[in-house]
């Protein structure tokens, strides 16, 4: 059995910046995931393009990216690949990056967790933790030959349902208050031989017919329009479309049922697109995602609560290590509609270190979107880019609490935040504020 000075559980955006980052200041590091792949969401399940990381949200000129670091350097080298496989002229290889392609991330990921010098353990889905006052002493993950234990230093929890913190004995919670209902859970999935300028300049149409289907009995599908995305490929269409609601997402019948229904409604979708949508008359369905993405499940208890009304008045902490303003998302948990609070240009809030650090614990941080908030809050910072930032101080967390000698609730805050600013990861940005928007928060 190989003991490391860290172990970070999930190999999702959030997990391979708090691997990478961990592992440059030195450290021993093994990441740990369930799948055969690194990426999490963006190829499991199929999730994208990234999210607005940048202020203003809502124009895409002279903007202020907030979400840096290793997002930072993901989105380039992507950019590279990209250029190096298809061209000079390669479309959509320019920053900021939107669409992406999961293929080349399947590459790129576990490039970069081996250039910092991490192992990386496939198949090994964790099944078990022992944690003695407060301090995680090992986890049991289920592999091919049966389980293996592990044991570390310093754990990270990153699997997007805060699974080591719960098996671990820490408090968690799911969904909103109240009723405890998440998200909706959503199957993504791509359709080709699309006649793309003539199928995006229907799209008003399409939402129209969208909804005469449903009123028809066509469709039972309860998102209110169709969510539809370019990609790389250039007859190819990305739908986010799919929705189950009042499903939870950590209970493994309720999870089982909802692959079911979310692949009826796949079926539904592409038969809507062919019979109605202008450009997909001869469109093939191609893919997907080999799991229903999760927007939202258990959420850390930890030493600070982040709230909605801390992201309305853009405040700033003291301990802040990750910066955001993508708008307050949050697709109704019980049926149709969605919400959106857009923040104003050129604003942004912070999220505090102690909000990655579960109550009292000595050795296990968490990371992604199940670090410590409220339904509303988490509908913000939940995307891809943002959760790769707070896993990059989630390792640089790690390490210095490791060089320090000291548990991580007890960690340098302002040695954190200066390795993170070496790192050229965002603390807070110098921007430029023009003057007609000067007095916003």
């Amino acid at each position: 059995m190989k003991h490391y000075e860290v172990i970070v559980v999930g190999g999702g955006p959030a997990g391979v910046a708090a691997t990478v980052a961990a592992a440059r200041l030195g450290n021993k590091v093994l990441i740990v995931e369930a799948t055969n792949a690194l990426g999490g969401a963006m190829n499991n399940m199929q999730v994208e393009p990234f999210m607005e990381y940048y202020t203003p949200v809502r124009n895409r000129k002279n903007h202020v990216v907030l979400a840096r670091g290793i997002f930072e350097e993901i989105t380039k080298r992507h950019c590279a690949m990209v250029k190096e496989l298809e061209g000079e002229n390669a479309p959509h290889s320019t920053l900021p990056v939107y669409e992406f392609s999961d293929e080349y991330m399947k590459i790129l990921l576990p490039r970069m967790v081996k250039e910092a010098g991490a192992d990386i353990l496939y198949h090994a889905k964790l099944i078990g933790a022992v944690c003695e006052n407060n301090t995680v002493k090992s986890i049991t993950v289920a592999v091919k030959s049966g389980t293996m234990t592990l044991t570390a230093d310093m754990f990270i929890d990153c699997t997007g349902d805060a699974e080591l913190a719960y098996h671990a004995g820490f408090p968690t919670r799911l969904g909103r208050d109240g009723d405890h209902l998440c998200q909706p859970m959503t199957l993504c999935f791509r359709v080709g031989d699309v006649d793309i300028p003539t199928f995006f300049s229907n799209l008003g149409l399409v939402q129209k017919l969208y909804r005469e289907a449903k009123a028809r009995g066509e469709i039972n599908n309860p998102r209110e329009d169709v969510l539809v995305f370019e990609t790389l490929s250039p007859n190819v269409i990305h739908l986010n479309t799919t929705r189950v609601v009042k499903r939870n997402p950590t209970d493994p019948e309720d999870v089982t049922a909802a692959e079911m229904e979310a692949r009826e409604q796949v079926f539904q979708m592409f038969r809507f697109l062919r019979k109605y949508a202008p450009g997909c008359e001869k469109a093939v369905l191609l893919t997907s995602a080999a799991h229903i993405g999760v927007r939202e499940s258990r959420m850390i208890d930890g030493e600070y609560l982040l709230t909605k009304d801390d992201l309305l008045a853009c405040r700033k902490f003291e301990d802040g290590i990750a910066a955001c303003n993508y708008d307050i998302d949050i697709h109704n948990p019980e049926g149709t509609g969605t919400t959106h609070y857009f923040f104003k240009d050129y604003t942004y809030y912070t999220i505090p270190y102690r909000c990655l650090v579960p109550k009292n614990s000595c050795n296990l941080l968490v990371a992604g979107r199940c670090i410590s908030s409220d339904h509303d809050a988490q509908a913000s910072y939940r995307v891809m880019p943002y959760v790769t930032v707070l896993g990059e101080a989630a390792g640089v967390g790690a390490a210095v609490a490791l060089k320090n000698h000291t548990t991580v609730k007890d960690a340098d805050v302002a040695q954190i935040q200066a390795q993170l600013r070496k790192e050229g990861a965002f603390i807070e940005p110098e921007i430029d504020i023009p003057a007609e928007y000067a007095g916003q928060n």
